[in-house]
């Protein structure tokens, strides 16, 4: 392995781990505002509760893609010094408004959100959540605008080999970025419904479990109470609520992100059509959509894939908007390709040993291929994962199947990996270019980069190899830390969020005992033995 292919692993592993966080936070941070709305207009313990619960949550998941996302800053610097230097004058204003701005802004506000509680008036605490909220949503826009200007560069001239921002609305009105950042939204909802649907089925079912609630003869839910702190039918509402919350919220993100697919589809189709036709394994123009394709998908030679289900006119329609407009193959695409960008690397010292070598312009189809259905798949298992949950709890209640429970758990990663996959789609199917060409801009004003000029010269294999392992250690240990939490304060349940619930029980169960004491002494029994409320719990 060179410097080159163990940059790319090391930049992908901590992306790719460091986006896992990113659409929990949006997603569960934008309901949890929802939520704490409905309290501050209705007053209903629930929501209150809820909002606790799912803002605890929300907190740890923050604090961690913090940590991870650091580190993206440095890679840029250290592993990527050339790809730095060419995006530098296009990547400073909207990385700058995102740590600048949007980021200060909405850790500044959650701060207030965290210890404002009993320190600021009701109306003042939301408003907080909700500018904390609006801030992560322009940190994702920024860094959108970004990423979005390396699959279409716009807004540009280029000057002594550099791209020189001329136009700054071009860049933030990227017609990529406008479609990228509604898709990016509607699928951290879609993460965030799951969780509270995977989450709240395994409460309810520990309810029917523990024997607090009960089905009565017509099937339907009776709520209950336990003697334990917390446990009672608040706490059924609480869960039930949050189910349904996250099915609605879990179906909607799909239909969302469909939508904002589509579009963003046709503009891949116009921007990168070899990104395309790798992600359909389509080696001959046609207009056919392959379900199922078999061969060597990652052989040189397109023509061994077969496909064994395929949908006519589907392909048309997803790059076009109809049934029979033909779609260009790979087969067709790679000699435009080859005459516009060359057969072979320049002869360049950026290029360093690489220098010379055959480009390779179709990406690993594997990974388009694959990746193109499992953000697809994944995503559609969600929705329907959601409403068969509004179908199955329409009378109150959860099944007792501990296998249902348990799938309903694990389906809180269905999103996770529909959003991993796509974002991994994205970002590897524009291989071999760093910064993609811009079909809009000819001769010698064409923007892009190819990645094998990105990478640093300055920094060898040994070296790269040695913070790969390192930060892959460590985002292990993070992971850890993070699942050990998380499974924590989700088995407690509210009280894990809501200490003085516990204290609560405790100061009543205190009283009685006091009750008691004062007839056996009247009785002239033996008092019991002093007890008090030693428990240290730490609670925003």
């Amino acid at each position: 392995m060179d410097a080159l292919e163990i940059a790319r692993w090391q930049f992908g592993i901590t992306t790719v781990y460091h986006f896992m966080m990113v659409p929990l936070t949006i997603g569960l941070g934008l309901v949890v505002a929802i939520i704490q709305t409905l309290w501050y207009r209705t007053g209903r313990p629930e929501y209150l509760r809820m909002t606790k619960f799912w803002g605890k949550l929300f907190l740890i998941n923050f604090i961690m893609g913090v940590a991870t996302g650091i580190v993206q800053e440095f890679q840029f610097g250290m592993a990527w010094s050339e790809y730095s230097r060419f995006v530098g004058d296009v990547f400073g204003a909207p990385l700058a408004l995102e740590a600048l701005l949007a980021f200060f802004v909405e850790s500044t506000f959650l701060g207030l959100w965290i210890f404002g509680w009993k320190q600021l008036k009701r109306g003042v605490h939301l408003a907080c959540l909700w500018i904390a909220v609006i801030g992560s949503l322009f940190s994702a826009y920024f860094i959108i605008v970004a990423n979005s200007w390396m699959q279409h560069p716009v807004g540009v001239e280029m000057i002594d080999g550099r791209p020189v921002m001329t136009d700054a609305w071009a860049v933030f009105t990227n017609n990529t970025a406008l479609v990228a950042v509604p898709h990016t939204l509607f699928g951290a909802l879609g993460v965030a419904g799951a969780f509270l649907l995977g989450i709240a089925w395994y409460h309810l079912w520990r309810r029917r479990h523990d024997g607090i609630d009960t089905v009565g003869a017509d099937g339907r839910l009776i709520p209950g109470e336990a003697a334990i702190p917390g446990r009672d039918k608040a706490d059924y509402t609480v869960w039930m609520r949050s189910l349904r919350i996250g099915a609605v919220v879990a179906m909607i993100s799909f239909a969302g992100t469909a939508l904002t697919g589509d579009l963003q589809g046709k503009l891949m189709f116009e921007q990168q059509p070899m990104k395309m036709a790798a992600a359909e394994a389509a080696c001959h123009d046609g207009t056919g959509f392959s379900v199922l394709s078999v061969g060597n998908l990652g052989g040189k030679n397109c023509d061994d894939i077969v496909a064994v289900i395929e949908v006519p006119g589907i392909l048309s329609y997803l790059a076009k908007g109809d049934f029979t407009t033909e779609v260009k193959g790979v087969n067709s695409l790679l000699p435009e390709y080859q005459e516009k960008y060359g057969t072979h690397l320049p002869d360049n010292p950026l290029y360093g040993d690489r220098a010379g070598t055959e480009i390779q312009y179709v990406p690993v189809m594997e990974v388009t291929y694959w990746g193109f259905r499992m953000m697809i798949g994944f995503g559609g298992l969600a929705a329907f994962a959601a409403l068969l949950a509004l179908w199955v709890t329409r009378k109150g209640t959860v099944p007792q199947s501990r296998w249902l429970m348990r799938l309903a758990v694990f389906g809180i990663l269905a999103p996770f990996g529909a959003n991993s996959a796509g974002w991994i789609f994205t970002e590897m199917g524009r291989q071999p270019f760093v910064v993609a060409p811009n079909p809009d801009m000819n001769g010698i004003d064409q923007v892009f980069m190819f990645t094998a000029a990105a990478v640093s010269p300055g920094v060898s294999a040994g070296e790269l190899l040695t913070s790969l392992v390192v930060l892959t250690a460590i985002y292990a240990v993070l992971l850890v830390v993070e699942v050990r939490l998380l499974v924590k304060y989700v088995r407690g349940g509210v009280v894990s969020a809501m200490p003085e619930l516990a204290h609560a029980a405790t100061r009543e169960g205190a009283k009685a005992r006091a009750d008691k004491h004062t007839k056996d002494k009247d009785d002239g029994g033996t008092p019991p033995s002093a007890g008090g409320d030693d428990v240290l719990a730490f609670a925003y």
